[in-house]
């Protein structure tokens, strides 16, 4: 069911994107329209054509010409407006004070200069009297695009698919008209729920929801539960508050409709961070094929000649949400050789057989008499990973992240284990740099999944410049 949930993710990440793309898109419209429209009925008053020639030669004095003209004042608007996060979600777009604060900001920019030029007093005057024709203007028109969106809506499909959990009382006071339904905590459970939460993740995996609003209290245990099934899926969560904060989520504060939700993530579901990482990949990714080119002709050359068979060879792997890809590597053991050594080593170590000691490795057999000359130094240095860059370059993995599973080492999974899988694997990762192969086989996992809840930008950084000194010289004992 947990790999069923992840396999749900990306189809829930293209949903959130679409969505956020959609919301930004049209209120950005909205505020060109609001702002167009603003400047030509200013212009128009100015000019004598509305209103008389009182107010117009009032506007003349108050709101001098090319203050609300011209491209630039546009610009400076939707600069504020990101700055002051005036794009985000919920009625964050609609708080009155980041709006305020965006147009004096927005009116400040273009009316430095003029601070020198017309003087202090006339110059402050313009810009209160254009800073609140801004304010005004954004308010009532984020206040009319939210009511219009309010009614018109996204059809069905679009909009988001709702889950809640809690009792019928609770779920009832903040379900809204796209709710699929609820999953209810108390036992027995109510006729119109479609579960108990004890059967979460399935119901969760059925309803085929993208969003989990939690409403009611149900326990640490299952809470836990709910949050790794929920995050697993690549849902959105929030969490109301006086419920139970949840380990190992990132939790921010979501205005909806003026009520306060507490929205749990986790950094591997980000879409930003996650495009960062992947533009990462590939400039890393490149330029680490274009610097070792040279020496993987010359490894390849080598592994020819110390023993026949192909000097590059495709393992079938797992990746993130179970999806199976061909892991490529430089061969190190001879053509054709058996795996079920390693299998039956792979079976002791999930069954807590054997415990291995320094320096013998967690993942790679002891003295392995099917091992080349060639590989086995290729093995100490860790340059048989070298051709997992083609990886990258094709999106299955990633130059940091959790080792990618052999299948018959992932079909003996935990439930716990399976949190490696939200990420792509990666050439390198936390494990390889905190003691490689002297760690045992449950703490290279969990040292896969405390980098998965931990993951950014800055802690990849770090895992690659740890990487270097490791592969010198061999600090981590690789067999």
């Amino acid at each position: 069911m947990q790999l069923g949930l992840q396999q749900q993710a990306p189809s829930n990440l293209r949903r959130h994107v679409a969505r956020e793309a959609l919301r930004v898109g049209t209120v950005f419209a909205a505020d060109l329209v609001s702002f167009v429209t603003m400047r030509a009925f200013v212009q128009a008053v100015r000019d004598d054509r509305v209103l008389g020639d009182g107010i117009a030669h009032l506007l003349q004095v108050v709101l001098a010409r090319g203050i609300l003209n011209g491209w630039q004042f546009g610009v400076a608007l939707v600069i504020a407006l990101l700055v002051t996060g005036s794009y985000g979600p919920g009625d964050r777009r609609r708080d009155p004070r980041r709006l305020f604060a965006a147009a004096a900001l927005a009116t400040a920019m273009p009316m430095w200069a003029a601070l020198w030029t017309r003087g202090v007093d006339l110059t402050l005057l313009q810009y209160a009297v254009t800073a609140g024709l801004v304010w005004i203007g954004l308010l009532s028109e984020r206040r009319a695009t939210g009511v219009l969106l309010a009614r018109l809506g996204p059809p069905e499909h679009e909009g988001a698919r709702t889950l809640f959990v809690g009792s019928e009382a609770a779920c009832r006071e903040v379900m809204a008209h796209e709710a699929v339904g609820f999953v209810d905590v108390d036992s027995p459970p109510s006729p119109r729920a479609l579960g108990h939460i004890a059967q979460f993740p399935a119901l969760l995996h059925a309803a085929a929801a993208d969003t989990v609003v939690v409403c009611g209290h149900p326990g640490d245990a299952r809470l836990r539960g709910l949050v790794a099934a929920t995050l697993a899926a690549g849902c959105r969560l929030l969490i109301a508050p006086g419920t139970l904060e949840a380990t190992g989520a990132s939790p921010a504060i979501v205005w909806q409709d003026g009520q306060a939700l507490i929205e749990l993530t986790t950094p591997a579901l980000k879409g930003r961070q996650l495009l960062v990482k992947r533009a990462v990949d590939l400039i890393g990714g490149l330029g680490g094929l274009v610097l070792a080119s040279p020496l993987m002709l010359l490894l390849a050359a080598a592994i020819k000649l110390d023993s026949p068979g192909p000097a590059i060879f495709g393992q079938e792997r797992i990746g993130s949400g179970g999806r199976r890809f061909r892991v490529l590597k430089f061969r190190t053991m001879r053509h054709g050789a058996s795996d079920a050594a390693h299998r039956e080593l792979i079976r002791r170590l999930q069954a807590d057989e054997v415990a291995p000691l320094p320096p013998s490795p967690v993942y790679k057999l002891v003295d392995d008499d099917r091992v080349t000359r060639v590989g086995r130094w290729l093995r100490r240095s860790s340059l048989d990973e070298l051709p997992q860059l083609f990886n990258v370059l094709r999106g299955e993995m990633s130059l940091v992240g959790p080792r990618p599973p052999v299948p018959y080492e992932f079909e003996g999974y935990d439930h716990w284990q399976f949190d490696r899988l939200q990420v792509k694997p990666g050439i390198t990762g936390l494990w390889q740099v905190s003691g490689r192969s002297r760690v045992s086989f449950r703490q290279m996992c969990e040292l896969d999944v405390e980098y998965v809840r931990r993951w950014s930008l800055w802690l990849d950084l770090q895992i690659l410049l740890k990487t270097i000194p490791v592969v010198l010289f061999n600090s981590g004992r690789a067999a």
